[in-house]
């Protein structure tokens, strides 16, 4: 089955027919790339303290968010239909507690070496840290927030760096 090009850089996952199809990247070159995502999840003052004196009940809350993170980073490609298997070179994961408003702070730094990018990576780690951080506190906070989950970096390829704010 021959694949038709894409209509344009912009929307390279549909076709000229308009059909959704997967990118075909066989002929990129293999470059060292770099996606650094964040987020955070906004809670009560109490929740927060429990996360950080380690007495939420249900184990070391970002520890476990921690293995979530890396093991959706690992898993993007069966989550995102169109995103492609990639062998991940490395999947450091970052939290920082904030007083006001009281939140947790997540970032994922994903790197591979590769023929696409690695931002869904980043964005699908710090999404499930968050989602996990929210199952391990649910039953004393139901109204937390996973909030501002965005790409902050990316790095390599044809289009080389991005940055947030540019």
């Amino acid at each position: 089955m021959s694949q038709e090009p894409p209509v344009s850089d912009e929307l390279s996952h549909f076709n000229r027919s308009g059909h959704v199809h997967m990118v075909e990247v066989g002929g990129k070159a293999a470059t060292t790339r770099t996606a650094v995502a964040e987020g955070y999840i906004v809670m009560a003052e109490g929740t927060l303290a429990r996360i950080q004196a380690g007495s939420m009940g249900k184990g070391d809350v970002l520890g476990v968010a921690r293995l979530a993170a890396i093991q959706a980073a690992k898993k993007t490609w069966e989550l995102i239909p169109l995103a492609h298997l990639l062998a991940l070179t490395s999947a450091d994961i970052e939290f920082r507690s904030e007083a006001t408003p009281p939140r947790i702070v997540c970032q994922a730094q994903v790197r591979c070496l590769g023929q696409t990018g690695v931002e869904m990576e980043a964005l699908t780690a710090v999404t499930v840290a968050l989602l996990t951080v929210y199952d391990m506190c649910k039953a004393i906070d139901r109204g937390m927030q996973l909030q501002g989950i965005r790409l902050l970096r990316k790095e390599g390829g044809r289009s080389g760096l991005w940055e947030a704010g540019q």
